[in-house]
């Protein structure tokens, strides 16, 4: 029987670091929406650790709080260019 996995923090203490996939998955969508997201500034981008690729969680919940709620007016960026 193989063991279980252990994870070295406690259910209670989430972690400030997500990779990519956890990032996609903690706001509920898959990581090529995600990377949609990030390029077009709905999520933010991610911190670089030596070769890893990691996304703060808190920034991933302002930016997640930020978001428009369905059928709320969403802001056209085109109406802040000044003529």
């Amino acid at each position: 029987m193989r063991a279980q996995a252990t994870h070295p923090l406690p259910p209670s203490l989430p972690p400030l670091g997500l990779s990519r996939v956890e990032a996609a998955a903690y706001i509920g969508v898959s990581p090529s929406m995600f990377d949609l997201m990030v390029k077009d500034g709905r999520m933010p981008g991610p911190k670089r650790i030596n070769g890893r690729v990691v996304w703060d969680r808190k920034k991933v919940e302002s930016y997640w709080a930020a978001l428009p709620e369905d059928g709320e007016d969403q802001a056209n960026p085109f109406d802040r260019i000044e003529l």
